[in-house]
């Protein structure tokens, strides 16, 4: 039988991702089999949870997704010693409104599966309040059980003292407590970490922020404050309608945001998947019956697609008689040129009127309900999709028919409707999940 926790914090920031990474790769070593889950739209996250796992790993979202999914998601850690579900952003923080299950915050997926909480404190600047900090979050919803907290960043012996001397009263369990550590810092960039495939040193990142751990929190405290967990009866594959029976996916370090469930879903309904790269200049397979254009970095090599005439032309091509879809920087690549943050204008596809810059960056971010006006890849006109938006760029155009009515998690409409022309079908969001 499984031990469930979640890893979770006040805030973002503070150490969630890096000592997931660390007690997963920790326990890993000691023989335990852990599965990982990331709660939340982050589609970054899971590429380091499987680096350090050696196991896929998937988001969890209360916002987007159904009981019957998310018991589906977590079904995967039927075998495994250890599930260790890493939160986003703070441990209640979500949307303002429900969606289908929740709100979106990592609580929810706590009390709905059962799992304690594991919380990361970093204690700079405080002392005592650090313990009322951890008190408040242990009280604020019933339903979430705190099982103890990890200290990061403690600036010395005495500060840490004073902060677990008042934890102590509190009657809070402390399972360590992590100095400054600047080697074991992710690389940031801006739009948050770093991709796991591109990193060639993430192996050994992962290696020592799991030797630094294991030498400051004590892991057998922790896995004694897993929960026991058996996970719901439901069958493993999800129910959804593959964008086509032969899916061409475009995948490089420009083109790789795209929620690993996705995947999943489409390969256990069928469907094959073969990927191309618009960096290497080439073209989507000629077999498949449907292209798909992930979110990724293109503003990073705006120029580099834009000399890569091979790719261009064969995504045209390839447009004339079948459908093509992209989403967030696949949308903008569809489009007829992306301005890049010196003001530098790119030829893009050229298969929808869409322009965008990054010249003035305007940070868009949030959940979209979108329900579609016209037919998109593996949905009918009238469905209503769940995904979540990220991206600093803004529209310069978007001439064409709108995809879909768009709104926000609050209920009101925003900009980015998406564009539909001929076979052609971009949005600025990245699917998560259809109402059904």
């Amino acid at each position: 039988m499984a031990a469930g926790l979640v890893i979770s914090a006040p805030a973002s920031g503070v150490g969630k991702t890096t000592l997931t990474l660390a007690l997963a790769h920790a326990y890993r070593g000691r023989g335990l089999t852990v599965q990982c889950f990331k709660s939340g739209p982050d589609y970054i996250d899971p590429a380091f949870h499987a680096a350090a796992t050696g196991r896929a790993s998937v988001n969890l979202d209360s916002w987007a997704m159904n009981r019957e999914t998310i018991a589906r998601l977590v079904s995967r850690g039927a075998d495994a010693d250890l599930v260790l579900a890493e939160g986003s952003m703070g441990l209640f923080d979500g949307v303002a409104a429900r969606g289908v299950t929740g709100t979106g915050a990592t609580a929810d997926i706590a009390e709905m599966m059962g799992w304690p909480v594991l919380l990361v404190l970093d204690p700079s600047g405080q002392a005592q309040t650090a313990a009322a900090i951890a008190a408040g979050l242990r009280d604020f919803r019933a339903g979430v059980r705190l099982a103890g907290v990890a200290l990061n960043r403690v600036a010395s012996p005495r500060h840490e003292d004073l902060v677990r001397r008042a934890l102590a009263d509190a009657g809070i369990a402390v399972f360590g407590a992590m100095p400054r550590h600047a080697e074991i810092s992710l690389p940031k960039r801006h739009l948050g970490l770093v991709q796991a495939e591109e990193q060639a040193e993430v192996g050994d990142l992962i290696a020592e922020a799991s030797r630094f751990v294991t030498e400051h929190v004590d892991l057998d405290a922790v896995l004694q404050s897993a929960c026991a967990w058996s996970p719901p009866s439901v069958a493993r594959a999800l129910s959804v309608t593959p964008p086509g029976q032969r899916i061409a996916l475009a995948r490089d370090a420009a083109f790789s945001f795209v929620y690993p469930h996705m995947l999943e879903a489409w390969h256990a309904s069928g469907a094959e998947i073969s990927t191309f790269s618009p960096l290497a200049d080439e073209g989507p397979d000629v077999s498949a019956d449907v292209c798909w254009l992930p979110g990724g970095y293109p503003e990073l090599h705006a120029g580099r697609l834009a000399a890569n005439t091979g790719f261009r032309s064969a995504l045209r091509s390839f447009a004339r008689t079948r459908p093509v879809h992209g989403e967030c920087g696949g949308y903008m690549v569809l489009g007829e040129a992306l301005i890049d943050a010196e003001g530098a204008r790119h030829e893009m596809a050229g298969l929808l009127g869409l322009e965008t810059s990054f010249a003035k960056r305007r940070m868009h971010l949030g959940y979209r309900l979108a329900e579609l006006a016209a037919p998109m890849p593996g949905h009918k006109p009238g469905a209503r999709l769940r995904g979540h938006e990220f991206h600093y760029s803004t529209i310069v155009a978007q001439p064409d028919t709108p995809l879909a009515l768009v709104r926000d998690a609050t209920g009101a409409i925003v900009a980015e409707t998406g564009s539909q022309r001929d076979n052609t079908t971009g949005t600025f969001f990245h699917l998560i999940a259809e109402d059904r």
